[in-house]
């Protein structure tokens, strides 16, 4: 198997699992309990938060655990509204962000906010004169992902951060850095940062709010208090203790893990230019960790006169795992709203797939992939034209 839809989702790490049998069958505390048992499991939750704290390297502030990148979106922008809501009225975000993040923007428009979207480009650059334009005195929330999950491109969060000091905007930035934690240096401008468990070879069901030290924000659920407050409910140690240990082993290897990915993505891109024709790069060329740059483990392609989902098909056959767009989003009806935004049409949305890739890729991997793909869509176009 080639697995390459790594920002949907990863394989768990065997020490991942090891770990969290543990805490299952042996360790299995409340760790709101007083006895042992239950303080055991206390300190499961210190050392997972301290692993955490450690690789997001963020500055000082505080992981706040949750069930999820989506929870975590959630989390930080209604609760940045709450907090903020009487030094301001505006909220700025862009139109390729997650929908864990755009739903709620189009809740609070609702509400009577007033937000606003910043454009992108073909490459999924963002529009900075639009940025710089929109924020001012009156803005208490930007939310910008560190890299968007179907193109890969890195957003301008420093350049951001920079505008709302100088404009005076007393709100905060948000960033979703579900696609990025574990791949590549969070950003330290932001003041809150969402994170996924299972994008970096953790469980699913597990995510983190770090939230920077100085800022307030209300629980979103209430209940017995876990989480400071922030998150009630019993908290989820097995899982807990399984991101903790990812995220650990994602920051001891960050920096050749950055290197690997590049080569290989770089593989990838040049074998598809060369052995398939009349293809589209949407992915930015250049990668690396400058905003319009793009995140080395992500390749957007696509080819013309072809469909994504027959493509798609075809190389599972093969035993190659890619994906047509974000999983989040590949149940509902309708096109992709990021390259929608980046001014694709829709045949050659039809035709994109996105490959994703992870630690555990390779270069032969790389090279099967090319001729496994060039025969796909050799084949798709050549059966096309008897229609």
């Amino acid at each position: 198997m080639i697995y390459l839809d790594n920002s949907a989702t990863t394989r768990q790490y065997d020490e991942v699992t090891k770990i969290m049998l543990r805490y299952m069958e042996e360790d299995f505390g409340n760790p709101s309990s007083l006895y042992q048992l239950g303080v055991d499991a206390e300190k499961a939750l210190k050392k997972a938060r301290r692993q955490m704290e450690q690789a997001i390297g963020a500055g000082e502030g505080k992981i706040f655990f949750t069930s999820g990148g989506t929870e975590a979106d959630n989390m930080a922008v209604l609760g940045a509204v709450r907090s903020l809501k009487r030094s301001g009225n505006k909220i700025i975000t862009s139109k390729v962000e997650h929908p864990a993040v755009l739903e709620c923007f189009k809740r609070l428009e609702r509400e009577g906010l007033d937000v606003v979207y910043i454009g992108v480009d073909r490459k999924c650059r963002l529009d900075r004169e639009a940025l710089e334009s929109a924020i001012d005195d009156k803005t208490i929330l930007v939310s910008l992902m560190h890299v968007n999950n179907e193109s890969g491109t890195l957003m301008p969060l420093e350049e951001a951060k920079a505008i709302m000091k100088r404009k005076k905007a007393p709100g905060v930035l948000h960033c979703d850095a579900v696609q990025s934690f574990g791949k590549m240096k969070a950003p330290t401008c932001a003041d809150m940062i969402s994170i996924s468990g299972h994008k970096l070879h953790g469980p699913k069901g597990t995510g983190a709010l770090f939230i920077k030290k100085g800022l307030n924000i209300p629980a979103l659920m209430e209940g017995g208090g876990q989480e400071e407050g922030k998150r009630s409910g019993t908290q989820n140690v097995p899982a807990i203790v399984g991101m903790g240990l990812a995220a650990q082993m994602a920051y001891d290897t960050l920096g050749e893990d950055m290197e690997r990915m590049e080569v290989l993505r770089d593989k990838l891109c040049q074998g598809l230019l060369s052995e398939v024709g009349d293809i589209v790069i949407n992915s930015p060329e250049q990668a690396g960790i400058l905003p319009g740059q793009c995140c080395p483990s992500l390749l957007n392609v696509t080819f013309l006169g072809t469909r994504g989902e027959v493509l798609l098909h075809t190389l599972e056959q093969d035993g190659i795992y890619v994906s047509t767009g974000s999983a989040c989003s590949s149940n509902k009806k309708g096109q992709s709203h990021v390259l929608k935004a980046m001014g694709l049409k829709d045949k050659e949305i039809e035709g994109t797939l996105r490959f994703s890739l992870g630690k555990l890729n390779t270069e032969s991997e790389m090279e099967m992939t090319v001729n496994k793909t060039a025969e796909a869509v050799k084949m798709f176009r050549r059966l096309g034209s008897f229609r």
